[in-house]
């Protein structure tokens, strides 16, 4: 058997598997599964060949898998193969197999756990905030959730490309910009009632500052002539702010593209610039007015017409998404002749199929759980592949000082920023316990756990397990490259086998939580890890007197580490080499 075929036992096993199939049931055809025991008395790996076959063969799988662990060819990397239960078949496999994988991992480095070139490509769409102020804590859970699911996707095999969806088009650019406006004209004295509805913060302040030292009162209007026309707060203050909207439109003329504009690059500049300080890096911004300015929001509305799914009714145009599973019809567009959001997300989606991606995965809120179907509904209208879509949702984020709880409030400006959040618990700390709980489940961020320097901060455990083998091998000082040649028939103490049986697992890890688009479940096998390691680590000296099981321990550790820098850099989280 050679080396290559030596790191992957389980690929192993089930070659044998497939030899004592032919020979028991010659022509029968099954699945080879195998599966790692939740108790360790059970085995390395178990296979339920003979519950699988047993009908066909009308046998009972117990005696099916007698007669398979007969004819089981031998193999020096088998200790044995025994029967349980009502026929599966236990595998307990020898130490220099389980320890092979230390020589693979060395080999390897970087790339141990990479999975083989998948076909297609997978474009993964997160954050996709409005730019209408700075990202908060929530928007911070959806970047570290998309971009380690971007990281395990592309490690896992898959060609993906990381997006953004800059929504520069719609009301709430012109909210963002009225409010500037508004700012803008009260620093000449000329006061408006600020509607409570419109953008509060101090960055609005900010920006009217800006336009007012760049170009003096040239976009100075008078207060009586601004509200003139326009419907008073109460009762219904969108419209009042709506009225402001299209004052603000009348009274500057082309000047309000200026307006507008600046608000816009000033927000999508600190937005890129605090995701880039995050470490998430995005492949590209794809503007929604561009959807619009080359038409394809008037080219999907004209296309459901023509495939006979839109009807009209006082006015409007409506999609008729309930023949699709959605809870009802919706407006696509209006009796005014504006298109809807719904209209532009239509035309985006679409947009990415034109563009060649196979897989769409898009990461929204939780609150957008009822666009799902209205948006897969109009795939489906389009004759697209609706199942090449997969939303992942992701829940509302607490954060916690203390006992007192934080709220937050984009328009109201009285949120924690993400930025504010990084500076004070570290960008590792932010990526990783956000990821402490499946996506889809709310979170509670302890702010007091993740900048504690203990045990029970899972980050901080993580990495200083990372930092202990750099500390070793600083102690030791020879060259770790050296090890990749070590005799490994020392490593024969348990926690030493278990330690190399759970760096094996590695691949097949990273296969499942890709699959399964979880990448929590990295962040999970990485703290399992450590604990092992540091288990190991706290009962037996690496640096021992007999050179050959120093040897084979440190390239034990070695591994570790590089595997725990593997999981990290998936992460997002830091593999630093002090602590």
């Amino acid at each position: 058997m050679s080396s290559s075929q030596l790191t992957d036992i389980k690929a192993h096993l089930a070659e044998l598997l497939r030899a004592a199939l032919a020979s028991v049931a010659p022509g029968a055809a099954a699945e080879i599964h195998l599966e790692r025991p939740r108790d360790p008395t059970h085995g390395d790996f178990a296979s339920n060949l003979a519950l699988q076959i047993a009908k066909a063969l009308k046998e009972s799988p117990r005696k099916i898998a007698e007669r398979l662990a007969h004819e089981l060819p031998r193999s020096a990397w088998v200790l044995k193969a025994e029967v349980a239960g009502a026929g599966f078949i236990n595998f307990t496999v020898a130490p220099a197999a389980k320890t092979a994988v230390v020589h693979a991992v060395l080999a390897q480095g970087d790339d141990y756990g990479r999975g083989a070139r998948k076909p297609g490509k997978t474009q993964v769409e997160f954050v996709s905030a409005n730019p209408t102020g700075p990202l908060h804590v929530g928007h911070g859970r959806g970047a570290a959730y998309g971009a380690s699911l971007a990281s395990l996707l592309a490690f896992a095999g898959h060609e993906v490309c990381r997006e953004f969806y800059v929504n520069d088009a719609g009301r709430q650019m012109d909210i963002l910009a009225v409010s500037t406006w508004l700012r803008y004209l009260d620093s000449f004295g000329e006061q408006i009632p600020f509607p409570p509805n419109a953008y509060q913060g101090d960055y609005v302040r900010d920006m009217a500052a800006q336009i007012r030292d760049a170009h003096g009162d040239r976009y100075l209007r008078p207060a009586a002539a601004v509200t003139a026309c326009i419907p008073a707060p109460e009762p219904d203050i969108e419209a009042h702010l709506d009225g402001l909207i299209q004052s603000g439109k009348d009274l500057l003329g082309e000047d309000w593209h200026y307006i507008h504009q600046h608000a816009l690059s000033e927000q999508l500049a600190d937005c890129r610039a605090d995701l880039e300080e995050y470490g998430v890096h995005f492949d590209c911004w794809f503007s929604e007015r561009s959807l619009y300015d080359t038409g394809m929001v008037a080219q999907a509305v004209a296309e459901l017409e023509k495939r006979g799914h839109l009807y009209l009714q006082d006015g409007a145009k409506w999609f008729r998404s309930t023949a699709f599973g959605d809870e009802k019809d919706r407006v696509v567009q209006r009796e005014n002749g504006l298109f809807t959001y719904f209209a532009s997300d239509i035309a985006y989606h679409w947009n990415k199929f034109e563009r060649g991606f196979t897989r769409l995965v898009d990461i929204w809120g939780a609150d957008h759980h009822g666009y799902i179907a209205r948006v897969k509904g109009a795939l489906k209208a389009l004759e697209l592949d609706a199942d090449a879509l997969d939303v992942a949702l992701v829940q509302f984020v607490s954060l916690f000082r203390g006992t007192e709880k934080v709220s937050m409030s984009t328009r109201a400006g009285s949120y924690v920023t993400l930025r504010e959040l990084r500076q004070e618990v570290g960008n590792d700390a932010c990526r990783f316990f956000y990821l402490l709980r499946k996506q889809d489940q709310s979170l509670d961020f302890d702010l007091d756990l993740a900048k504690s320097q203990s045990n029970d901060n899972p980050v901080y455990y993580i990495q200083y397990a990372h930092a202990r083998i750099a500390s070793v091998l600083a102690q030791w000082g020879g060259d770790a490259r050296a090890l990749a040649s070590a005799d490994l028939a020392p490593l024969a103490g348990e926690r030493e086998l278990a330690l190399a049986a759970k760096l094996a697992a590695f691949p097949e890890m990273i296969e499942a939580a890709a699959r399964d688009y979880a990448p929590h479940a990295v962040a999970f096998w990485l703290r399992d890890l450590a604990a092992e390691f540091h288990a190991w680590y706290n009962a037996e000296r690496l640096l021992v007197d007999d050179e050959a099981q120093k040897r084979a321990r440190l390239a034990l550790a070695v591994a570790v580490r590089q595997v725990i820098r593997n999981g990290l850099f998936i992460l997002g989280v830091s593999a630093p080499e002090s602590m």
